[in-house]
């Protein structure tokens, strides 16, 4: 018989490490993700309970204005990584190693790993990439730093995979199970699933022994990550389709912009409760 209080603290540990991860898959619990690039954002999440936090590439099309992932740095990253690493206590903080950091070979990918790991504070980091990376990710594993993999539609490659095209139909899908395992065998705690068909993502979950996160992968994997700011509705422009908008904080933060405006320019704002006096 279970214990339920073993149960609980499985399902809601004070520090989810990769362990975590693991026993997750093997009883059914969903891995919950999402993106962060900010110390308030991170708190807010973290205190809210979601499982890992991803300091994203995303960050150039979110935080640095870029039209995609590809012109972000190390040096970019870096900071933002040691931000939400900074303001979490439970979540397990990964970092992106972007485009450019770690495709020569298993040397500089770790050379990358270790910055990232010295310098941010992070619980480990993550790279794009199956039968292609499978050498990058030994060497990091090695070396004892935990590594999620991500396969299926690989942003840093939108350019070879000719945009934003799903990935795994039809006879693709010997391609992306060869991936998983893959990277599976090379040390990945996890790996992502992008932009996958969801009967072909079940294929893939089924066959792994280590969870996979769904992105736009359907429900049939061990957890979902998201992109914050296409869930909380800041996002301008076209939306994932795998997206669920949970909020409208575009329009919210929009509104309140207004009416400070407004206050401001009709004397309202500062009033006498907001002013200092000898």
């Amino acid at each position: 018989m279970t214990d339920p209080a073993a149960a609980a603290t499985q399902a809601n540990p004070k520090r989810v490490r990769t362990r975590h991860f693991q026993t997750a898959k093997e009883t059914g619990i969903k891995i919950v993700g999402l993106t962060s690039y900010d110390q308030l954002t991170a708190g807010i999440f973290d205190e809210s309970g979601i499982d890992f936090l991803l300091v994203g590439d995303s960050a150039g099309n979110n935080v640095y204005g870029y039209d995609t992932t590809l012109p972000v740095t190390i040096d970019d990253l870096i900071p933002l990584t040691r931000a939400v690493a900074g303001a979490v206590t439970r979540a397990f903080v990964v970092a992106d190693l972007p485009f450019g950091s770690y495709e020569t070979g298993p040397d500089e990918a770790l050379h990358t790993a270790f910055r990232f790991m010295k310098e941010t504070g992070a619980h480990a980091v993550k790279l794009e990439g199956g039968v292609r990376s499978a050498e990058q990710i030994r060497r990091i594993v090695d070396a004892g730093i935990p590594l999620m993999a991500h396969i299926g539609y690989t942003p840093q490659s939108e350019h070879g995979l000719g945009g934003h095209v799903i990935q795994g139909r039809g006879e693709q899908l010997e391609q992306l199970l060869a991936d998983a395992h893959a990277v599976e065998e090379a040390g990945a705690f996890a790996v992502v699933l992008e932009m996958v068909p969801a009967d072909a993502a079940a294929k893939v979950t089924e066959a792994l022994r280590i969870p996979t996160i769904g992105v736009g992968a359907g429900p049939h994997v061990d957890g979902q990550l998201l992109v914050w700011t296409d869930w909380a509705g800041f996002t301008k422009g076209r939306i994932p389709k795998f997206v669920k908008q949970y909020a409208d904080l575009r329009s919210t933060l929009a509104g309140a912009v207004k009416a400070y405006r407004a206050d401001v320019e009709d004397g309202s704002y500062p009033t006498e409760a907001h002013s200092y006096h000898e």
